[in-house]
């Protein structure tokens, strides 16, 4: 009986020493172990040299909706980019005849980054040139508008998958960086829709911040966390929360699933509650990008990844407490290295469903203001690099 007592009482004081530790560790915003090194496992797969050749975007979308767990999905996962390269290089050299179309996918048999797994996919027009699979044609689109692509999701009570479709128009033709974005849209694939998605439909969405200068212009669909039982999630809400961009500032909205296309019953968290006006979404934090990440990390916090600042070599982490934050000060991950002072990184974020438990794989694309000219000199400087966050 003493040592049964004994035994009890020792294990009561490791509790309760304990039991604060983890408290501590999990309110702590400003710190978390880790390592990071380079995954060359995944960016060599994204170095091409025939069809698609280069891209920039990449989101991960599991076909199961297991997006949000802390281990890699066993489905396929659906693999979507904006700007794409489809061509030729030899020795080297890009051959003539290279195409930069707005938007494609690729398919990855489970969460290996093996050759045999990936297949790219692209639309073609009657002639057999390349396309981009998804080109606006709603109420309000115009000749010259184009989709750049935001987050998506495999939605298991609608049984779609939804992305974000930013609704892009250059004010200039002759000028490649006069872009402007023009509305937020959502593609809505049906369960077992294939390329060319002729089945796709186009949803015209209220989630457009408008203003006279990009300063704090913005959308949403720059990174979801499916907060479900079904996702994976490790403390499920049953919402989907869907992040934004306002300016260089966070903004979040939730919505259940089977509500997705309701946009009426979408809610902005304004800092208080959930409120039905988007004007008085609070931010959550700032310095991000426009491409970013928000995934539970395995200690029960959560963790938001991106580039500091929108372009640069810092990529980046905020811990947070919840999906609404409050968000700790930023982390810098890693470094990114630029090998010619004409190109830039940016965008960087996470995919949990490619991703072992414990570890993280994150993304940052790299490009050039200086694009064609460097692209014949470097047909290969325009893809993915991939790295390996470690969860100590």
């Amino acid at each position: 009986m003493k040592k049964t007592f004994k035994i009890i009482l020792a294990l009561a004081i490791i509790c309760y020493a304990y039991t604060p530790a983890i408290a501590q560790q999990k309110t702590d915003l400003g710190h978390f172990n880790h390592t990071v090194e380079e995954a060359p496992d995944w960016t060599n797969l994204f170095i091409r040299d025939s069809g698609w050749f280069g891209a920039d975007g990449i989101y991960m979308l599991p076909s199961d909706g297991a997006r949000s767990k802390g281990g890699r999905s066993s489905s396929k996962n659906m693999i979507i980019f904006s700007d794409s390269m489809i061509g030729e290089i030899k020795d080297g050299k890009l051959q003539p005849g290279d195409k930069m179309v707005h938007n494609t996918v690729a398919y990855l048999k489970g969460s290996d980054p093996l050759n045999t797994n990936v297949t790219f996919s692209w639309a073609q027009n009657p002639d057999g040139k390349p396309e981009p699979l998804f080109s606006p044609h709603t109420a309000t689109s115009k000749p010259g508008d184009y989709y750049w692509l935001g987050d998506g999701f495999v939605n298991t009570e609608t049984h779609k998958t939804y992305i974000f479709g930013y609704r892009m128009h250059n004010m200039d033709t002759k000028d490649d960086w006069s872009f402007k974005q023009m509305a937020d849209d959502i593609i809505a694939l049906p369960e077992g829709s294939k390329p060319p998605f002729k089945d796709q439909v186009q949803l015209e969405t209220p989630l457009h911040y408008e203003s006279g200068t990009n300063k704090n212009a913005g959308s949403y669909g720059a990174g979801i966390f499916v907060n479900t039982k079904k996702a994976g999630a490790p403390n499920p809400d049953g919402y989907v929360y869907v992040y934004g961009n306002r300016g260089r500032d966070l903004v979040v909205s939730r919505v259940l699933p089977q509500d997705f296309e309701n946009f009426k019953a979408w809610r902005f968290w304004d800092g208080q509650t959930w409120n039905e006006d988007m004007q008085k979404a609070a931010t959550l934090t700032d310095g991000i990008s426009d491409e970013l990440s928000f995934s539970p990390m395995p200690d029960g916090r959560y963790i938001l990844v991106f580039t500091a600042g929108g372009m640069g070599t810092h990529v980046a982490a905020r811990i947070a407490a919840s999906p609404v934050g409050p968000f700790g000060p930023p982390i810098k991950l890693y470094e990114s290295k630029i090998t010619n002072n004409k190109y830039f990184h940016y965008n960087a974020k996470g995919h949990p469903s490619i991703s072992k438990p414990g570890e993280l794989i994150i993304t940052y694309n790299q490009n050039s203001f200086d694009f064609w000219q460097q692209l014949a000199l470097n047909p290969n400087l325009y893809h993915p690099y991939f790295l390996r966050l470690k969860f100590n």
